[in-house]
């Protein structure tokens, strides 16, 4: 009995710890209308369509991935907001590892280590209209964080459910004005 309640209280506590960000979470609840989507291996695995081995072996540490899509003009999201965001990371002992600029967005990359040992991974994406965060159970190499976030982005299936998301707030958004 006293090894079943051991093993029960181990799994409860990893679940803790493997659990994505607590922040990615509020972030999704403010924006309820937000475009949200889990990969696991697996299914990350589905996005690599050339099977290419770079691609696979980007993805190799990656347990599971959330994909949040917001649109930052739903509840007027600004630069105070994105800072509170970045801080709220930083509470829950994620550390910021990387700030970088691409095609007009910026990527900023936390890591929560306990050890010497990644446990997870949170990427921001930010423009001017939207913010994508990629919270992941997990790791991926710092160099190709930009090169996830296009596959992502470009992927066929995935791109379609990105514009429609986007195609739709911006009936909403006209019908609002018209109105």
């Amino acid at each position: 009995m006293k090894k079943t309640i051991l093993f029960l209280a181990i799994l409860f506590s990893s679940s803790f710890i493997l659990a994505q960000a607590k922040t990615t979470e509020a972030l999704q609840a403010r924006f309820d209308k937000s475009l949200s989507l889990y990969f696991y291996k697996n299914t990350l695995r589905m996005l690599n369509q050339s099977d290419n081995k770079d691609f696979d072996e980007m993805i190799r540490n990656i347990e599971k991935l959330k994909f949040l899509m917001v649109d930052k003009g739903d509840k007027n999201f600004d630069m105070k907001d994105y800072k509170k965001l970045m801080k709220d990371y930083q509470s829950e002992s994620y550390e910021s590892v990387l700030t970088s600029r691409m095609q007009g967005k910026n990527f900023d990359v936390y890591v929560r280590d306990v050890k010497g040992s990644t446990l997870g991974t949170v990427v921001l994406v930010n423009d001017s209209t939207s913010l994508f965060v990629l919270d992941m159970i997990g790791t991926i190499d710092l160099n190709k964080v930009g090169t996830l976030f296009s596959t992502i982005d470009e992927s066929t299936d995935i791109g379609e459910k990105i514009k429609s998301f986007m195609g739709n707030k911006n009936k909403e958004y006209k019908n609002k004005i018209d109105n």
